[in-house]
């Protein structure tokens, strides 16, 4: 089972609420996706920081990103991290 989380609202606790989501609706060892616009986050800073801090959160929330994928040239500063959630040890 796969959980797509498309945030439209300009807030950066998208991991907070991706942790929230997977843990009703995703079994452990399941996936993610997540679209993420890295000026949303801070546009102070870089968009490769912004993008890390927010995997940074992820990783903090028992989500284990495998892929990263910017959309350049077609979007500006947004990157689509794929993962799993409660990923079990092998």
């Amino acid at each position: 089972m796969y959980l797509v989380l498309l945030c439209l609202e300009l807030v950066n606790s998208r991991a907070r609420i991706l942790a929230l989501y997977a843990s009703y609706f995703l079994k452990a060892g399941g996936h993610f996706v997540i679209s993420i616009k890295a000026n949303c986050i801070d546009s102070t800073v870089p968009a490769e920081v912004g993008v890390e801090s927010e995997v940074k959160k992820m990783t903090q929330e028992q989500f284990k990103p495998s892929e990263h994928v910017t959309l350049a040239p077609f979007e500006r500063d947004h990157t689509c991290v794929i993962g799993g959630y409660r990923m079990p040890k092998k």
